[in-house]
């Protein structure tokens, strides 16, 4: 079975790095790219690592037309603007996987509290899948939604949901520090991802207000069934890609290096994509994978937990097609293992 995918917003990096990955899956052919442009560039000209790989030109299409080409649909497109066309494709009978921040949130008032923007489709979010195969698999297998998660999120979902479940660390005071690449602020050229600004350079930014937050809250909460709190401080590095998040924690009891190691490797061992490791995670060790490396240390009163994913694979096109495997019922690994 061969199914037809198309890529909304295509321009990105996300929307490269999906179709670098899905070019590898033997049973999928991309049948459409989108961009608001009309001028129909060439793939190969937007992307040119693509070049001879991909002949497809990127089309401002509607609905109808994706509906023809397509089984499914990735959508690249920014917030408030994916859900103000994926329930007309949702209609036409596609299946969508939306890596916009969307339908991640289940309350319409903290989506619009955190995204300062009305919510074009309320009545979804309680029920769209939120695509984090580690903590919540069973949901997206069959589904016709998902909201694929944030890079931050992921991050810090999987460093501290296993210690929460576990009633290893209280759910409240937590702190997670994270470091960025700079390709996680998009291809949009911006002021303060100019590389005469950003290089040679390490700044914290949405101190207090990034809108991930609550998303990481989201997700701990419904891991460990008890209301979470987290201090969430993000920081961009001057390297193109990768995220270190460093999550501080108060432990329920006394608790040893290796014990908290022990309940994060005991959770992930049937995991693909995450290993739980004895030395420091480096973002380099996972660079271009779907890989998420975890450890923990006791320090004083605290667990510190570390994790490093590459935030566009595991942060987002390669947990893209780990649900769109899961969705379609195949291997969950195909076209991501290597």
């Amino acid at each position: 079975m061969t199914i037809r995918v198309g890529i909304l917003g295509a321009t990105g990096y996300t929307a490269f790095e999906l179709a670098r990955i899905l070019l590898r899956h033997n049973d999928v052919e991309i049948t459409a790219l989108t961009t608001r442009q009309d001028d129909r560039p060439h793939v190969s000209s937007v992307h040119p690592q693509l070049t001879g790989r991909l002949d497809l030109p990127l089309e401002n299409l509607s609905q109808d037309q994706l509906a023809e080409r397509c089984d499914c649909i990735f959508g690249c497109l920014p917030h408030a603007a994916s859900a103000a066309v994926v329930p007309g494709l949702l209609e036409r009978g596609l299946k969508v996987v939306d890596l916009s921040a969307d339908y991640r949130l289940r309350d319409v008032a903290v989506y619009e509290q955190w995204y300062g923007e009305k919510h074009p489709d309320p009545a979804r979010l309680p029920e769209s899948i939120y695509g984090l195969p580690e903590l919540f698999r069973d949901p997206i297998r069959g589904a016709d939604l998902v909201a694929n998660p944030g890079c931050y999120p992921t991050s810090a979902s999987l460093a501290l949901a296993p210690l929460l479940k576990a009633g290893m660390i209280q759910p409240t005071d937590i702190v997670v520090d994270a470091k960025s690449g700079v390709s996680g602020a998009g291809r949009t050229p911006k002021l303060g991802t100019l590389f005469p600004e950003c290089n040679e350079s390490f700044a914290a930014y949405g101190v207090g207000t990034h809108r991930h937050t609550p998303e990481i809250e989201q997700n701990l909460a419904q891991a460990s069934g008890q209301t979470c709190s987290v201090i969430f401080t993000p920081h961009l590095v001057p390297m193109d890609r990768g995220i270190l998040s460093t999550c501080y924690a108060k432990p329920t009891a006394a608790v040893t290096t290796a014990e908290a190691i022990d309940a994060l490797r005991q959770f992930y061992v049937d995991e693909p994509f995450v290993q739980v490791v004895d030395g420091l995670p480096a973002t380099k060790h996972v660079s271009g994978t779907n890989y998420c490396h975890l450890t923990a240390r006791v320090v004083g009163e605290r667990i510190i937990v570390l994790s490093v994913i590459d935030n566009l694979i595991k942060g987002a096109s390669g947990a893209a097609v780990q649900n769109f495997n899961l969705m379609y019922d195949f291997a969950e690994t195909t076209a991501l293992a290597n």
